[in-house]
């Protein structure tokens, strides 16, 4: 996943050694070891179906990761998602090093909140070291799931180092809106469109680009045919991070209507926070972390959720004022600057990873 590959890549003081069951694209530094989902997991997952009960790695499994967090003679083991971590307890359970268990926002919805997890849930937070999220209302909803407050920390996504840009409205109304996600309910993207159907209708030339992939496509691009913009709406699919940055380049406004579903919440999007270094005006909602983010009327506009009448006329607002254009795009990036840059967060991920170690050793 992109922000874990740019989280190792941002550890200049560590040397990282990566685990994962699956692989694609390329990774700074030594390679990544691949340990293969078992069939015992593919059964557990079907028992989990089932009964709610949570699956565990198998022992072997256990022993295969364990020999490697050995043989690489690491000093912190950090567990990406809570989710993760519960399939991992049988992990947890022999390492004799710090562990720390990050929480980022679909990991505390749905069955994380269930009765049948409570259990495990109790098990991973009394044997994490540390256990940091990626928003403050992030650390309050893991804090709801039983973990102790004095192990919770706050631990942004780390960015790429992103040069502000001198953008300026279109002076032929042909305004370029992005919004760039997975294809799931909680990116809001069908209030998305359906609020660009309100700005196209004053904007002819306007165009709006959907990046990524996920669920959801078919019908938002038959949502995008019914409201007649199908020539106005490019759903270009995922875009490599070198790609995205192409598209930012060339975009007015940026979109991310976050919406709750189901419990399931974002924690700071990264794409809205790229497009907020790059100086690109926003418009997104009053959801999860983002507030943490978009300071509304300063370095962005923040509306209720599911509302594309709010979010239409922010966007509008924008586009119709030359002055309050130029006010948040400069909010924006320096609000990254001060809060989100690159080695603010990368020396915090180092911090946070030193305290662990020394909480150990104490």
């Amino acid at each position: 996943m992109l922000h874990v590959h740019r989280h190792v890549n941002a550890l200049t003081d560590f040397h990282p050694l990566v685990i994962t069951q699956k692989l694609r694209g390329s990774w700074p530094g030594e390679s990544p070891r691949v340990v293969k989902r078992s069939i015992t997991r593919e059964l557990g997952r079907l028992v989990e179906r089932c009964s709610g009960i949570p699956w565990q790695v198998s022992d072997r499994e256990a022993r295969q990761i364990t020999g490697l967090i050995h043989r690489g003679r690491a000093d912190l083991l950090h567990i990406f998602f809570g989710s993760s971590a519960i399939h991992l307890l049988p992990v947890i359970r022999k390492s004799s090093i710090p562990v720390v268990v990050s929480f980022h926002g679909s990991d505390v919805a749905g069955p994380m909140a269930g009765r049948p997890y409570r259990k495990a849930l109790d098990e991973m937070f009394d044997r994490a070291t540390l256990v940091p999220c990626r928003s403050e209302h992030l650390a309050t909803a893991v804090r709801a799931l039983g973990c102790p407050e004095q192990k919770i920390r706050v631990m942004r996504a780390v960015l790429p180092p992103i040069a502000k840009r001198d953008i300026t409205p279109p002076p032929d109304g042909a305004w370029s809106l992005l919004q760039a996600g997975r294809m799931v309910p909680k990116k809001g993207m069908t209030t998305a469109l359906k609020a660009f159907a309100m700005f196209h209708h004053q904007f002819p030339k306007a165009t709006f680009t959907i990046a990524g992939e996920g669920p959801l496509r078919e019908s938002l691009v038959e949502l995008a045919s019914g409201l007649g913009l199908s020539q106005s709406v490019d759903f270009c699919g995922f875009l490599s991070q070198e790609e995205l940055t192409k598209r930012f380049e060339n975009t007015h406004l940026y979109l991310h209507p976050s919406e709750t579903v189901d419990g399931d919440t974002e924690g700071v999007p990264n794409a809205l926070l790229e497009a907020m270094a790059h100086g690109i005006p926003s418009v997104a909602t009053r959801h999860g972390g983002i507030p943490e983010a978009v300071e509304d009327n300063l370095s962005g506009l923040l509306c209720e959720e599911h509302q594309p009448d709010q979010l239409a006329e922010s966007l509008l607002r924008l586009a119709n004022d030359p002055g309050l254009f130029a006010s948040i795009s400069e909010g924006a990036s320096h609000r990254i600057v001060d809060k989100f840059s690159h080695e603010a967060q990368a020396a915090q991920i180092a911090a946070l990873y030193r305290e662990a170690i020394s909480q150990k050793a104490g």
